[in-house]
């Protein structure tokens, strides 16, 4: 999710756990937030990385592995963000990064159930083909199986 397009907004973690806290009360989870002003880059991140299971989120400030989230996307056409749950897999700190590798974090999306990614996938599918037409539906989709 880091082409360099500035057609989303800025990503937000406003619930930053602190490694010595420990309270008694339950944490409210942290929340990554991305929203797109285009459908049609929501669509390109979707059959590039979402759709396959995760993605990757540019920041200079990426969670510890293993830190569990909702991620909340605005998409143009749906009147609620869609709403995963992610845990981040792996991390480049800005020290690690280089010119091929900005510096971020490695997002897997976990779903409570099959049901779940399936309720996801559908509401996406409805959207490409209400947006984009049937034909050219298959066709993202023929290229993502390829690719």
């Amino acid at each position: 999710m880091s082409d360099g397009d500035d057609t989303r907004d800025r990503i937000s973690a406003p619930a930053a756990i602190a490694s010595g806290d420990r309270r008694i009360e339950a944490r409210a989870p942290i929340e990554l937030r991305v929203e797109y002003k285009r459908l049609n880059s929501f669509f390109a991140d979707y059959t590039k990385n979402i759709g396959r299971g995760g993605t990757f989120i540019q920041t200079e400030k990426p969670l510890a592995v293993g830190t569990d989230f909702i991620f909340k996307l605005g998409v143009p056409a749906l009147e609620d963000p869609l709403i995963l749950a992610g845990r981040v897999q792996w991390t480049v700190t800005p020290e690690q990064a280089d010119a091929a590798q900005p510096p971020g974090m490695g997002i897997r999306f976990v779903f409570d159930s099959d049901q779940g990614r399936q309720a996801v996938e559908a509401t996406v599918e409805r959207l490409m083909v209400d947006s984009l037409g049937p034909v050219l539906y298959e066709k993202l989709l023929a290229k993502r199986r390829t690719s």
